[in-house]
């Protein structure tokens, strides 16, 4: 895979520019299933390090390794620098929490800087606000020699600068619902907020940069997040659906534990590439605020994804501008779970045909129609195979249905199968009477006595 400033190629054990053995997650088997959502895990991960939130969420079924993923990913994390024993992890250029926010530069030089993992903190369903936001530090409160009443920050103030990851994210509805509230918060501005409340201390108010990652199961009840939260949904920017394995041989590598022939040559260094010099298409923001007003798009989160991916696509291609053919790969991710399916099929037809006139392709059916067009051939291709075979064995004067008596010479009573793509339905003279205004006499049948 392509380092993305200089277009060269990192060895395996190259991973931020440190040495180190191949990683799990590099060894993961890639199949047409889940090619997207390592490629959208990537782009997540370049918008941290360019000091941006990109939230995702993973939906599909248990067991197709939508959790592998996301948590093997962190060994793509750079480690970060921090004011030494921060537990906020405080830039020191840029201090935020309430014990360095205040310090001089000097002071800050004097407590020390070290280099620690980027954060990957995981939220269970069991978890309480206070555990998630922060509450009594009860060690330094009960302290014999010196009791001091101070906070101790939770999951999401401990994860400044890095990842958090949320399982069967679905069920917070029901499981949590205090903390979907608090991450209505967390991921509705960019930075983020939250705020740490206990009685007898002041409130305090931090600024949280971190990536949200979110699995859920739709075939569970309650089901995908959409569902359940309309509001905490389109906090997330994109929603990728993983598939199942598309082919024996994906199966047969993920049995035997060892990356295939569809692995990475080696690893992505997403440190080197700046999300800031990626050069937008005049007409893209120009096409994204049509696409805001033609289809009704209810949030303007929609079209502002929509731009952040399309840059993020572009770094990870190792290009220098971003355009219609990036914004037609990212679309589909970013209205999975805002839009209808209608409304998808027709903003992506929209695109592509603006995409197939741009480089002069106007014979080439859109992926909409075709994708229509395999559905079909799917549902009628068994259907004729079938009518064949009986063709064969009934007698001729029992037509099959969709077929027609041959009526030219040497043809009659012959029966052809007429082809289902084809084939013209008549609808009825007239729309059916309902029940309740049919006269009492047409409800009811009543048979002469034949004995009478």
């Amino acid at each position: 895979m392509p380092n993305l400033a200089q277009g060269t190629i990192h060895n395996k054990n190259t991973i931020w520019g440190v040495k180190q053995s191949m990683g799990e997650y590099y060894r993961l088997i890639r199949h047409g299933g889940n090619r997207d959502l390592f490629r959208m895990v990537e782009m997540s991960v370049a918008a941290l390090v360019n000091g941006q939130s990109f939230h995702i969420q993973a939906e599909g079924l248990r067991g197709t390794g939508k959790t592998t993923i996301m948590r093997t990913a962190r060994e793509l994390l750079p480690p970060i620098t921090r004011i030494k024993n921060c537990l906020y992890n405080c830039d020191p250029a840029m201090p935020h929490c309430p014990v360095h926010r205040h310090l001089p530069p000097a002071e800050i030089e004097a407590l020390g800087v070290e280099q620690v993992p980027r954060p990957f903190l995981e939220i269970s369903q069991a978890a309480k606000p206070s555990t998630i936001v922060g509450s009594i530090d009860l060690a330094r409160l009960t302290n014999p020699v010196e009791p001091q009443a101070a906070l101790l920050p939770g999951t999401i103030p401990q994860a400044h600068r890095g990842i958090i990851f949320i399982d069967e994210v679905n069920r917070l509805a029901d499981t949590s619902p205090e903390l979907a509230d608090i991450l209505l918060d967390v991921m509705g501005t960019r930075p983020g907020r939250v705020q740490i409340e206990e009685a007898g201390l002041p409130v305090v108010e931090l600024p949280v940069h971190l990536c949200i990652w979110a699995a859920s199961n739709p075939d569970e009840n309650p089901g995908p997040l959409s569902r359940i939260r309309k509001q905490l949904a389109d906090r997330f920017d994109v929603t990728v659906t993983m598939g199942r394995p598309d082919t024996e041989q994906a199966v047969v590598e993920i049995l035997a534990g060892h990356g295939g022939s569809d692995a990475p040559g080696g690893a992505v260094n997403l440190t080197t590439g700046c999300l800031d010099r990626i050069e937008m298409h005049p007409k893209i923001r120009q096409l994204l605020a049509r696409l805001y007003i033609t289809y009704n798009l209810e949030s303007l989160r929609t079209v502002a994804a929509m731009e952040t991916a399309v840059r993020l696509a572009a770094l990870l291609a190792g290009q220098s501008s971003a355009g219609l053919t990036e914004l037609a790969q990212v679309a589909p991710f970013v209205l999975a779970h805002r839009v209808s399916k209608d409304t998808i099929a027709a903003i992506m037809s929209d695109l592509h045909g603006l995409l197939y006139g741009q480089v002069k392709k106007p014979e080439t059916v859109s992926a909409t129609a075709q994708l229509a067009r395999q559905t079909l051939s799917r549902w009628t291709r068994p259907w004729a195979a079938l009518a064949a075979r009986l063709a064969a064995v009934l007698p001729n004067k029992y037509p099959l249905p969709g077929s027609h008596i041959g009526g030219g010479k040497g043809e009659q009573g012959t029966a052809h199968i007429a082809d289902p793509l084809n084939t013209v339905i008549i609808a009825p003279p007239k729309p059916a009477t309902p029940l309740n205004r049919l006269p009492d006499e047409q409800l009811v049948s009543r048979e002469a006595n034949p004995h009478a």
